[in-house]
C-alpha cells in the first residue's frame, strides 16, 4: 500500500532531497502567511465588524485540523505530489486525478495573479515603466529560479518566509506595546472592539459569511508535505513542520487581526488597507512604503511556492499516467524542467488574458480557484479518515504524527467543510465562485473518463 516515492520514469535521475528540516519548517509557516492577509482581510473585517477576528479563529482552527491530517499521511509517506499520492492510495484513481489537476489548476492561476499583483506595486515604485514588463520580468526570474535547482528554490522561500513572519512578529509587538499603553500618544485598551456598533455589530450570519471568505487565505501551508520527497529527512522534517503551522498559525493570523481590529476602526475607510492604516494610525515614518514591500515580499513568495507546487503536482501526475507521462523525466540535476515550464506557460498566457479579456476569461479562472482549494481539502480529509484505519491494521509504526482525537475531529472538519460549500450557495458574493468552481470540477471530472478511455493504464499504487 505504499505509494512510489522514487524518482520518474526509467532513465532519468531521481529527485534531489536537498531540503533541510530549517527549509520545511520555514515553508509551511510562510506558506500561511499570503498577501491575502495584509489585504484581503480587510474585505472580510468591512463585512463582519471586529468579529472578524472570530471567523479567521473558525477557519484557522479548520486549516489547522487539515494540516494535521496531512503531517500524519506526509510522516507515513513521503511521496512526489504529497496528498495526490495519499487521495489515490486511499480513494481510489478518479480521487487522485480530480485532487492533483484541481491542486494544479489552483496554483497556476496564483503564479498568474502574484505575477499581475507584483508588477502593480513594483509601479508605484518605478511609474515610468510599463506594468506588462514586470509581470514578464517577475516571471522570467522565478521561473529560472525554479530551474537551477530544489535548494536554490528553498533558499528563496527561506528568506521570504522569514521576511514575512519577521513583520507579523514586529506587527503583534506593536499591537502588545499598544494595547498596554505604552505606545507615546495612546491610551491603550480594546476601545475600539466596541465602540462602534458592537464587538458584533452586524450580527452572526456576517461572521460565519467571513470564515467562508477567510478559507482561501490560509491555503498554501500544505506545499510542505508536496516538498516532503525532497527533503533529506522527509518524515521527521514534515512532521516537525506541520507541528509549528499548528502552534503559530491560530497566533499570526487572529493575533494580528485582532491588532488590526484593535487599533483602526472597522468602519474606517482605511480598513480597505488594514495593515498599512494600523502603521499610519501609529505615526509610523513612512508605513504605506513598509507595508508595501512586505506584501511584494509576500507575493513573490507565492509565486515562488507557486511554481514549485504546480510543477511537483504535475509532474506526480505524470508518473502515474494521468498528464503526459514525458512531463515527469528530470534533467541531471534533479530537476523536472518539463513540469515546470508547462506549469509557467499557463502562466504566461494567464498574464496575458489579464490584458486581452479580463472582464472574462480570466476572471471566471479568479472566481473558481477559492472553490477549488475547498474541494482539495475535503478529499485531503478523506483521503486521512480512511487511510489511518488501514495504517493502524497493516503498519501501525509508520504512524509518528497522529491526528487528534481521530475519527471524530476528521469528521467535523468534512462536514464543516461541506457546509462552508453549502454556504456559498446562499451568500450573493459566493454564488458565482461557487458556480464557477463546480463547473471547474466537472470539467476534470470528464477529463478523467477521457483519460480512462483513451490514456495508459496506471502504474499500480503498491
Amino acid at each position: 500500500m505504499n505509494p512510489d516515492t522514487s524518482g520518474t520514469d526509467s532513465g532519468s535521475n531521481a529527485l534531489r532531497r536537498t531540503l533541510k528540516t530549517r527549509h520545511m519548517r520555514m515553508i509551511a509557516l510562510g506558506g500561511v502567511i499570503g498577501a491575502g492577509l495584509f489585504v484581503g482581510s480587510g474585505v472580510v473585517i468591512q463585512a463582519t465588524g471586529p468579529a472578524a477576528v472570530v471567523s479567521f479563529a473558525l477557519t484557522g482552527t479548520l486549516v489547522v485540523l487539515v494540516m494535521r491530517m496531512l503531517g500524519e499521511m506526509a510522516s507515513a509517506y513521503p511521496a512526489v505530489g504529497g496528498f495526490y499520492e495519499y487521495n489515490r492510495l486511499a480513494l481510489g484513481e478518479l480521487a487522485g486525478f480530480m485532487t492533483g489537476w484541481m491542486y494544479w489548476y489552483f496554483w497556476i492561476i496564483v503564479v498568474a495573479l502574484e505575477a499581475v499583483a507584483g508588477a502593480k506595486i513594483l509601479t508605484h515604485w518605478f511609474p515610468d515603466v510599463a506594468q506588462w514588463r514586470f509581470t514578464l520580468g517577475l516571471m522570467t526570474i522565478f521561473t529560472l529560479l525554479n530551474l537551477l535547482s530544489v535548494r536554490s528554490w528553498g533558499e528563496t522561500e527561506y528568506w521570504f518566509a522569514s521576511i514575512k513572519l519577521i513583520a507579523i512578529m514586529v506587527f503583534l509587538g506593536i499591537g502588545v506595546v499598544v494595547v498596554c499603553g505604552l505606545w507615546p500618544g495612546f491610551s491603550g485598551g480594546f476601545t475600539n472592539l466596541t465602540a462602534h456598533g458592537g464587538f458584533m455589530p452586524l450580527g452572526l450570519a456576517p461572521v460565519l459569511t467571513g470564515a467562508v471568505a477567510a478559507t482561501g487565505f490560509y491555503f498554501g501551508s500544505e506545499i510542505v508535505t508536496v516538498a516532503a520527497a525532497e527533503s533529506a529527512e522527509p518524515e521527521r522534517a514534515v512532521a516537525r513542520a506541520t507541528q509549528s503551522v499548528v502552534s503559530r498559525v491560530l497566533v499570526f493570523y487572529v493575533g494580528s487581526i485582532l491588532v488590526v481590529v484593535t487599533l483602526v476602526p472597522w468602519n474606517s475607510a482605511g480598513i480597505v488597507q488594514p495593515y498599512v492604516t494600523a502603521l499610519e494610525t501609529l505615526r509610523i515614518p513612512a508605513a504605506a512604503q513598509i507595508m508595501n514591500g512586505v506584501i511584494l515580499t509576500a507575493v513573490l513568495s507565492a509565486l515562488n511556492s507557486g511554481l514549485f507546487a504546480s510543477s511537483r503536482m504535475i509532474m506526480a501526475l505524470a508518473r502515474r499516467g494521468d498528464a503526459p507521462r514525458g512531463v515527469a523525466r528530470l534533467n541531471k540535476r534533479g530537476v523536472p524542467v518539463r513540469a515546470i515550464l508547462m506549469s509557467t506557460a499557463f502562466g504566461y498566457a494567464a498574464v496575458v488574458m489579464n490584458y486581452i479579456s479580463p472582464e472574462h476569461v480570466f476572471a471566471f479562472l479568479v472566481d473558481s480557484y477559492g472553490t477549488v482549494a475547498i474541494f482539495v481539502y475535503v478529499l485531503i480529509a478523506c483521503a486521512e479518515l480512511r487511510l489511518r484505519g488501514r495504517l493502524e491494521r497493516e503498519a501501525p509504526e509508520r504512524l509518528r504524527v497522529r491526528m487528534w482525537g481521530y475519527p471524530v475531529l476528521t469528521i467535523v472538519a468534512i462536514v464543516t467543510m461541506l457546509a462552508i460549500v453549502a454556504a456559498m450557495a446562499f451568500i450573493p458574493d459566493q454564488r458565482l465562485p461557487l458556480l464557477f468552481g463546480i463547473m471547474s470540477a466537472l470539467v476534470m471530472l470528464a477529463g478523467y473518463f477521457v483519460r480512462r478511455r483513451f490514456g495508459a493504464a496506471a502504474p499500480p499504487s503498491a
